[in-house]
């Protein structure tokens, strides 16, 4: 591999007149800059991207803390990781994946390894988010924590969402509505999407004055079937469902065919979870689509400016879109 040295020796200069030409620190003659930028040329000599990193203080990498937690969906966080990637390549950036917790703060994020740094899974009082204000590296949250601490922050109006798809069902008429939510563990974990799912959902029903119940849905077909069976040993009369979990959907769907009840005749059913999901069901299910990849590439485009060093703070939420594809109707009878 041809090194500085090289380059160094057949230039006649030394190797520090090389650095100093290739960093830019300190001035040197147009004819010793001429003959070196030859010797590269000639030795095909590739400066190495640490070497890059120093001359520059850019690595042109941004981190991506996608911790692998329990109850996470994996293919709904690749489509975020996707977006990402995809935004970031577009803009000349590699992606450094992260997936362990512990001691990553400092480690990626404090350190020189990344320009900038995508965090997702964001809980409402989540630790790491004073740390990363701390920090100073320019940082793009895929979730809103309870306080921001300044940083900016994208995602779904989980709020929103929720609100919505109560409304939906409501307004064609049903008495009776359920949520079928995120797994024990996520609720647990206090995590802001599923939380202010939730709100959302529980505020719209409250508001309408109709009975409601909230029941956290493992995603196993085990604890599909646990979460249905308790549903309608608590609310007999539910007649409008909402499925957040979408993993847990499909075991759902199946545990409610095999208790007799045809979707949309007997019970109406709404779900918040990607477009591909909804509609590889058996029946293509009436939703309010997560647009994971459009927020990874949007999480790009507002860290971009940051790390041109514009001032962070600013909270994007998408408004989300409900999709009828049949799934839901009036209650029998009405």
């Amino acid at each position: 591999m041809v090194t500085i040295d090289d380059v160094a020796q057949r230039a006649g200069v030394a190797p520090s007149t090389v650095s100093y030409a290739l960093s830019g620190k300190r001035p040197i003659s147009e004819e010793t800059r001429r003959r070196i930028e030859q010797a590269i040329e000639v030795l095909g000599y590739r400066q190495h991207a640490s070497a890059r990193a120093l001359a520059s203080s850019r690595t042109d990498v941004i981190g991506l803390m996608a911790p692998l937690r329990v109850g996470v969906d994996m293919n709904v966080i690749m489509q975020f990781v996707a977006g990402v990637v995809a935004g970031a390549n577009a803009n000349g950036y590699d992606v450094l994946l992260v997936t362990q917790e512990d001691g990553v703060l400092d480690r990626v994020v404090g350190s020189s390894m990344v320009d900038a740094v995508v965090v997702m899974d964001i809980e409402a009082s989540d630790p790491r988010v004073p740390q990363l204000s701390a920090l100073g590296r320019p940082t793009v949250l895929i979730g809103l924590p309870s306080e921001p601490h300044s940083l900016s922050c994208i995602d779904l109006d989980f709020a929103q969402a929720g609100s919505a798809a109560a409304r939906h069902l409501i307004d064609l008429g049903h008495r009776s509505v359920a949520l079928l939510g995120s797994p024990t563990e996520v609720m647990e974990r206090h995590t802001s999407y599923a939380e202010r799912m939730t709100r959302g959902f529980v505020g719209a029903s409250e508001a309408a004055g109709v009975p409601y119940l909230v029941v956290p849905t493992d995603s196993s077909v085990a604890g599909a079937r646990a979460a249905v069976d308790r549903l309608f040993a608590e609310l007999p009369e539910v007649t409008g469902v909402v499925v957040h979990n979408e993993v847990a959907l499909p075991h759902i769907i199946s545990a409610l065919r095999d208790r007799g009840l045809r979707i949309p005749k007997d019970l109406s059913l709404l779900a918040l979870s990607p477009e591909s999901t909804a509609i590889s069901q058996v029946r293509p299910i009436t939703s309010i689509d997560l647009p994971a990849e459009t927020i990874g590439r949007a999480a790009v485009d507002m860290l971009l400016p940051l790390i041109e060093g514009e001032q962070p703070g600013q909270v994007r939420l998408l408004a989300p879109t409900l999709v009828d594809r049949g799934s839901t109707r009036e209650p029998r009878g009405e």
